[in-house]
Order: C-alpha cells, then structure tokens, then sequence
C-alpha cells in the first residue's frame, strides 16, 4: 500500500511538472503573435494548448531518451524520482516569478541527475546521454535558430521592400497564425514526452510495468492534457519578455521567427533530443532582430537570460539532492511525503509572489522600457481588449510637471524615483 501511494504521489508530481511546462513554454509559440497583435492573447494560448495536445501523439522519441538515456534506470526508485521532478518544478517557477524563459527541459534533466547524485552518486548518471543528448543541442539549437531565422528575417526584409505596410501586416499576420501554430505542434512532440518519461522510470522503479516496458496509453493521455492545460492558463509573465523584452518585433520577423523555431524543434524531436523549445524560440526571436535592418535587439535582456539558461541544471540539481537529502534524512514514507507538501507550499509561496504584480490577457503587450531610469508617461492600452495603462518614453519636450506617476511592468501603478518597466 505504502509503495502505490509514493507512486501516486510520483505520478500526480510529474503531472504537475507537464502543467508548468505548459504555462513555462508558452511563450515560446505565442509571443510573437501576441505582440504583434495577429492573435488576440486568449485565443492564441487556447489555439497553443489544442495543438500541444495533438503533438504530444505523434512521437515517442524524447520520452525514450528522457527514460532510458539520462540516468541508469536500474537506480531509480521513488523517492529519486519525486525528488529531481521537484528540481525541476521549483525552477520552472521561479524563472515564471521573474519572467525569464528558461528551460524547462533542462529543469527536469537538472533536477533527475542532482537527485540521482545525492542518491548513489557519479556511476548512475549516464553522461554519455548527458553529453549527446541534452548539452550539445543545447549550445547547438540557440545558434542554429539564431542563423535560420535571421536569415529568413533578412530575405523577407528584401523581398517586401517598398510594399506598404499595412499591406505586409495583413498578410504575415495570417502567416503568423499557421507558423505559431506549428510551433505549439513542434512544442507538444518534444515537452510534452519528457513527464512521459520520468512517468515511466517511475513506474518500472515501482515494478508496475517492466524494464523494458513502452509509454502506456494513459500516460501518453495524461501528460498531454496536463501540458495543454498549463498552455491554455498561459504563462503571461513569459510571453511579455519574449515577446516585448527582446526585440520590437513586426509581423515579417514574427512570421520567420516561428517558422525558425518549428524546423529546428521538428528536426529535434526525429532525433530523439530533449531539446529546449525555449533555448530555440528565443534564439529565432533574437536572429529575427539581428536579420531586421535598423531592428533594435536588447541584449542586455538577452544577457540575463543567457545567465538563466547557464544556471539552470546546477541549481535545478541542487534542489533536486536537497530533496533527497531531506528524504533521507527523515526516512520512509514520511520523507517522500514531507518533500511533496514542502513542494506545495514552495509553489503557494511563488504564487502568492506573483500576485504582487500580475501579467495577465490585459497588460502582457504593455510598452517595454529597456532604459535604466527614463522618464515615462501614460498612454492608450493597446493590447485590443480592456485593461490598464500601458507606458512609452516622454518627448523630450514634456515638463515634469506633465509626467504622470509610471506604470510598472505588468501594469500596476507605482511612483518611484527612477521607474523602470521590467518582465
């Protein structure tokens, strides 16, 4: 009885994990489509969410690697198990808190190899796998996107050259809604398979399936719906860096932006590499800037993310061996269980700091202010649905007697000395 409750408490955790996943990487679809206004927010992260459910069907590769290529199966147990999901979990979301699109891919494997370390150390960790499977196409698909969407940016730059803009707009912007669209498949047969995965090492740790066992159907169903839920809720924190933070992106690079990010996470997910759809879709956003003439890339957002993405499989692991540290500490059931509620009041925590300053559907496309200190004023929202003020750089022929209090970065108000809008 003890063992299919520590089970249950496995399977209900990496279902969670998929749900994070989902709001964590919406952006990675969405953003760019919400930003320039082809798709209204709530109907591009529901479109996002049915799309990641259909993806999440139509390949098995990465939850092979995820299951069999990351750590010895014959090491795992549960409480292993529970203990690199909330690794993962604990960073998805305070990169969420913060708005930084880091990976959640390399969150869970973070979280798995610092677990399995803390568990029987250096010889359960296949890092061969490691290696092959998640660090190099870790280095590799940032640059790759970066190459393939400024080159595609660039050519369409060309080709619309002197074709009225109101007349592009309209068009990539149809263009944007099927290549988004692509990205949210792409992203549901890569993300979606890595809770598949971590389900099964449980489950073959439980002895409830064999060693050599295949993703049982209700797992496949499962995790996908976990993910298109978290997708359908919306990672708005996320969506506003991604698509505010990095560059003013227009509906041409929005268009070769997704249609970057889909090749290469396709291109991934055929292979069998856990990819990180983030890692890819931030570096198609920024290729779509550097391949824009007079396109203005904010690098110094982008630098804060790169410090992210370098931290997140230390810091995921070294949440993930506390957790088994305390574990073991405690001892049997009780410790796998104290680690579960310790991860729920983590999570109400992160909550409850998020509600401090909200990013919802009606302020994710406020005005972004990369300038450390500039004066800002109020101007119309213009996110096409009701919300609150949104913010822009005063003139330099305003008074300061004109400025208005400044609007913070997801849309509160504050009066600080040197306001600034942020993620």
């Amino acid at each position: 009885m003890t063992e299919t409750l520590l089970l249950a408490l496995v399977v209900v955790t990496a279902l969670a994990f998929d749900f994070t996943n989902g709001f964590h990487d919406t952006g990675n679809a969405m953003a760019t489509s919400i930003a320039t206004r082809a798709l209204k927010p709530r109907t591009a992260v529901a479109l996002s969410a049915v799309l990641n459910l259909v993806g999440a069907f139509l390949s098995l590769a990465v939850a092979a690697t995820i299951a069999k290529g990351i750590v010895d199966a014959g090491v795992i147990t549960l409480p292993v198990v529970l203990a690199g999901l909330v690794g993962g979990i604990v960073w998805n979301l305070i990169t969420w808190l913060f708005g930084i699109p880091s990976s959640s891919s390399h969150a869970l494997v973070g979280g798995m190899v610092g677990a399995v370390l803390a568990a029987v150390g250096t010889s359960g960790v296949l890092w061969e796998g490691v290696i092959a499977k998640v660090l190099v196409p870790a280095l590799i698909a940032p640059v790759v996107a970066i190459a393939v969407a400024g080159l595609g940016t660039w050519l369409v730059a060309r080709l619309t050259r002197g074709v009225p803009q109101d007349v592009t707009n309209r068009g990539f912007r149809w263009g944007q809604i099927g290549s988004a669209s692509l990205v949210s498949l792409a992203h549901g047969t890569n993300d979606a398979q890595k809770s598949m995965g971590i389900i099964l090492l449980a489950l073959i740790a439980g002895g409830a399936v064999p060693a050599d066992s295949g993703v049982p159907f209700w797992v496949i169903v499962s995790c996908a719906l976990a993910m298109a839920i978290g997708t359908y809720l919306g990672g708005w924190r996320v969506i506003r860096t991604l698509g505010k933070g990095l560059v003013e992106i227009d509906t041409r690079q929005g268009m070769a932006a997704e249609t970057s990010s889909a090749a290469v996470i396709l291109l991934s997910s055929h292979f069998g590499f856990s990819l990180s759809t983030t890692h890819v879709a931030t570096g198609s956003v920024l290729g779509s800037g550097v391949g824009m003439p007079g396109a203005k890339v904010r690098w110094s957002v982008a630098g804060r993310m790169f410090v992210a993405w370098m931290v997140t499989l230390p810091a995921a692991g070294l949440v993930g061996a506390l957790c088994h540290w305390l574990e073991s500490s405690i001892g049997g059931a009780a410790g796998t269980i104290a680690v579960f509620l310790l991860l729920i009041v983590a999570s109400a925590a992160i909550w409850v700091a998020s509600r401090r300053k909200p990013v919802d559907h009606t302020n994710v496309n406020e005005a972004w202010d990369e300038e450390k200190g500039a004066s800002l004023e109020a101007v119309a929202a213009t996110t096409g649905e009701a919300g609150g003020e949104r913010v822009g750089p005063v003139p330099a022929v305003a008074t300061a007697s004109s400025v208005a209090p400044a609007v913070g970065a997801v849309g509160t108000v504050s009066a600080p000395s040197n306001p600034k809008v942020g993620a």
